[in-house]
């Protein structure tokens, strides 16, 4: 069987096509499934530590606010660590694998 020049250039769109489609298919749950795959730990723990560091900033260290932002950093850190044996330190911008954090680590920023 001959294909003429229109049919070739027709099979060879839809075959493009399909590759390109099928490559957007496999890639677009890719990333997703990398944003999780620490449980949201990172997330849950940078956004702890970020509120601790702002109601320190809008309160002062020994107010009620950061005491509380504080007990909500070390649930989040105890939490990822009951998960996964593991923590973020949102500071030093890496994981620990040893259970040594500090509760008291932003006493004195």
């Amino acid at each position: 069987m001959k294909l003429q020049t229109g049919e070739k250039k027709f099979f060879g769109r839809a075959i493009l096509v399909a590759t390109a489609f099928v490559g957007l298919v496999a890639f677009t749950g890719a990333p997703s499934a990398r944003a999780d795959a620490d449980g949201g730990c990172q997330r849950r723990i940078a956004k702890a530590d970020h509120r601790l560091h702002e109601a320190v900033e809008h309160h002062g260290w020994d107010s009620r606010q950061a005491d509380h932002a504080r007990h909500e950093l070390r649930e989040a850190r105890e939490r990822c660590w009951n998960e996964r044996h593991r923590w973020w330190d949102e500071d030093g911008h890496r994981w620990h694998s040893d259970r040594d954090w500090y509760d008291h680590d932003h006493d004195r920023h």
